[in-house]
């Protein structure tokens, strides 16, 4: 395995060796292979500098007074200066606003001299401006001194630059004149030399060397602002001087100038070249010979684990990165920028250090190609890859950021206003001018979006807080509701969450003490006749009973058996009930003839005991759609219960009447019990109101009578005012 890492490096710094080798060797080659210092670029052009300075300087020169005479001053620079700072009322304002201060401060501090003075300057300034605009003389006047000025600025910066350092001699003859310029001793070992002649091959020599010098010099760099322009230039030109002679270089001159220091450059790059083209051609040899590429360096390798380990667009930025970078290079290569740049001329750890560059980009680009085509040759790959991205993953969010609308648009905001801070203030420290821009907006915009974004962040933290304690258990804390914003509605629905959770919790203690107490009076009212049933039963066992006894004693078996039998009856019921297995079968039922049944069924009952009976019933017939069984259960059970729980001597009313489309009974007694204030333990199965259970009964009544009602589509509801129990029922009817 370590074997495959090395060769993939091995082959890779192959491969950059030959692409830094190719470029190089096709553009410096023809300057270096088989070539000396004085056939180089580098010295041919120290050459034609010397050749320029020599005419322009020492052959032909500009005469000074002679070209100041063929200046000439156009309409266009006329009105370029008058013009030049606004016109006349913005050029007078602007002095008047110089002096304004530096006057009144003058005069402030009793200098009357100084206050005289500035006032003679400001008016003098006023004047020559005026005059501007009045006289095109006086300005041409001044723009023609201002340009023989910049002539004489540039013929004395021309002849500062002549190479006087340049150990070059010369004899050169005006074919034309017969004038002879020499220099030096031409006659001695030249490592150079350049003869001049025949009528192709003079020396010319010019007073600007082209039309492109004229532009050089056509800008405004001079101190007083004045230029001079290519027009100015053709005028001063001289006519071209031809010289016939010999320009020589000698050996000497290498030895104690400034080209010894080029020659000692030159030889360097040249050997370095060398090296590095002798190294490309082992290089490619081994590329085709013993280090032929092999996927396996790849798929074999122990960093794939690794890298496939990266999402999906981290490898593309990795891929294009290395990409980029290869070719920036080549092309940086190929165009010479490395070659003019000195990277390739200058020192090898210059070379080396963007041959590890190169050989790393090259490294990642075959790691990453082989890597992908292998992978993505897999099915699915590519679209799990794709799916798990970041930028799928940022689209998702991004989207999901809008679900809710407001927060979502709020946070964009924020982020946009913090995104433009930052780039403002960049903008501000490359041009600071902008800071008058810059600084209101930071004021109005940034700091109210700075200040919403922390207040949010607080109460995001709060909330956070609050959550925490509720995950903990503690649920008395409500969460402060601040305004309208996302966030105080998401602490309401926490708060309604808390609520609901002390509701469940409240509930679920609720059920437990129920279920508690179900069983406990389960246990009670199946083992009360249970254990009468079995007591008796061991009595008729006895063979010294007499018949009456005997008699009683099954009538006793009897009653606690069919008490048994209800409850029993009672209790399967109420579990059809609640898992939803009971069928109705509807029938149109009238409702008061129903319940005028269910009274005669009880009258002896009620006649006995004790209770007045107050009925009222309507005058004609409620029709409702009821299973009329279950129906007269509802009825019975209610009835029962006011004939077992009301008190002795007391009313209890029954009322039957249309309410709307829903027919209304109503059952109210005086309880002879202490009730619950709580009515709805009423409904819970076993309960009752006798809390002793002396009296007989299965404590189901109202919990089936209720599960009848609701099947029916009707509400019951129980009212309690101190012993007053009131029971109301509704259902639709036709």
């Amino acid at each position: 395995m370590k074997n495959k890492n090395y060769m993939v490096i091995v082959w890779s710094v192959l491969v950059a060796l030959v692409i830094m080798s190719i470029p190089t060797a096709i553009r410096l080659g023809p300057d270096m292979i088989g070539k000396k210092f004085v056939d180089s670029h580098e010295f041919q052009g120290e050459m034609e500098g010397f050749y320029y300075t020599l005419s322009t300087t020492v052959l032909n020169p500009i005469q000074f007074e002679e070209a100041r005479e063929k200046i000439i001053v156009t309409d266009e620079e006329i009105e370029e200066h008058r013009m030049r700072y606004g016109n006349l009322s913005d050029q007078v304002m602007n002095i008047q606003e110089q002096y304004e201060g530096r006057i009144t401060d003058a005069e402030a501090s009793g200098n009357e001299q100084l206050k005289e003075t500035l006032i003679k300057e400001r008016d003098t300034k006023i004047a020559d401006i005026e005059l501007n605009f009045e006289s095109d003389e006086h300005v041409e006047k001044k723009v023609l001194a201002g340009k023989v000025s910049a002539l004489k600025q540039f013929l004395t910066e021309n002849q500062q630059s002549a190479r006087s350092a340049f150990p070059i001699a010369y004899h050169l003859t005006d074919v034309k004149t017969g004038e002879v310029f020499t220099q030096g001793d031409v006659e001695v070992p030249a490592i150079y030399k350049k003869t001049f002649g025949e009528v192709d091959d003079y020396f010319k020599a010019n007073t600007v060397i082209s039309e492109s010098e004229y532009n050089h010099y056509s800008v405004s760099y001079y101190d007083d602002g004045y230029e001079l322009t290519a027009a100015d230039f053709a005028n001063i030109q001289q006519p071209v001087r031809q010289f016939e002679g010999v320009i020589v270089v000698s050996e000497k001159a290498l030895q104690g100038s400034y080209l010894k220091d080029h020659l000692a450059s030159f030889n360097k790059k040249k050997y370095r070249n060398y090296t590095l083209w002798i190294l490309s051609i082992g290089a490619l040899y081994l590329l085709l010979t013993k280090v032929k590429f092999k996927k396996e360096w790849v798929t074999e390798n122990r960093f794939v684990q690794s890298y496939n380990g990266l999402k999906i667009d981290v490898k593309v930025f990795i891929f294009m990165f290395s990409l980029l970078l290869t070719f920036e290079f080549i092309h940086r290569d190929a165009t010479g920028a490395f070659f003019y740049n000195d990277y390739y001329s200058g020192a090898w750890p210059d070379q080396l250090f963007w041959l590890i560059v190169l050989a790393m980009s090259i490294l990642f680009l075959a790691f990453q190609l082989v890597n992908s085509i292998e992978r993505w040759k897999q099915a699915g790959v590519f679209e799990r890859d794709f799916a798990e991205s970041y930028v799928v993953n940022f689209l998702k969010s991004f989207q999901t950021m809008f679900l809710n609308r407001t927060l979502g648009v709020q946070m964009f905001i924020l982020l946009i206003g913090f995104f433009l801070a930052g780039f403002g203030f960049a903008v501000v420290a490359i041009q600071p001018f902008l800071i008058l821009a810059y600084l209101p907006a930071v004021f109005f915009l940034g700091l109210p979006v700075l200040y919403i974004f922390v207040k949010r962040s607080a109460y995001l933290n709060r909330i956070f807080s609050s959550t925490e304690k509720m995950a903990n258990g503690t649920l008395h804390e409500e969460i402060k509701v601040k305004g309208k914003s996302p966030l105080a509605k998401h602490a309401r629905h926490l708060n309604r969450l808390r609520e609901g959770v002390q509701i469940s919790i409240s509930e679920q203690a609720k059920s437990e003490r129920l279920k508690t107490e179900l069983i406990t009076n389960v246990s009670h009212d199946l083992r009360t006749p249970l254990t009468s049933i079995i007591t008796y039963t061991d009595l008729l066992k006895s063979t010294h009973l007499t018949d009456e006894d005997r008699l009683k004693y099954v009538d006793i078996i009897d009653k606690k058996s069919a008490r048994l039998k209800t409850l029993i009856e009672d209790l399967f019921e109420v579990s059809k009930m609640a898992s939803g297995n009971l069928e109705l079968h509807r029938q149109k039922v009238d409702l008061t003839q129903l319940l005028q049944q269910a009274l005669a069924e009880h009258e002896e009952e009620i006649s006995n005991s004790g209770l007045d009976f107050r009925v009222q019933l309507p005058e004609s017939a409620i029709v409702a759609n009821v299973d009329g069984q279950r129906w007269w259960r509802v009825l019975d059970n209610l009835i029962v219960n006011a004939l077992k729980y009301s008190m002795s001597g007391t009313r209890v009313y029954l009322s039957l009447d249309r309410v709307g489309d829903r027919a209304q009974f109503v059952v109210k007694n005086i309880s002879k019990y202490e009730l619950s204030e709580n009515s709805d333990e009423l409904f819970e199965r076993f309960k009752r109101a006798d809390t002793s259970r002396h009296t007989d009964g299965s404590g189901l009544g109202l919990a089936i009578a209720q599960s009848i009602v609701e099947m029916h589509d009707g509400e019951m509801e129980i009212d309690i005012d101190g012993d007053l129990f009131k029971v109301t029922v509704e259902i639709p009817v036709e």
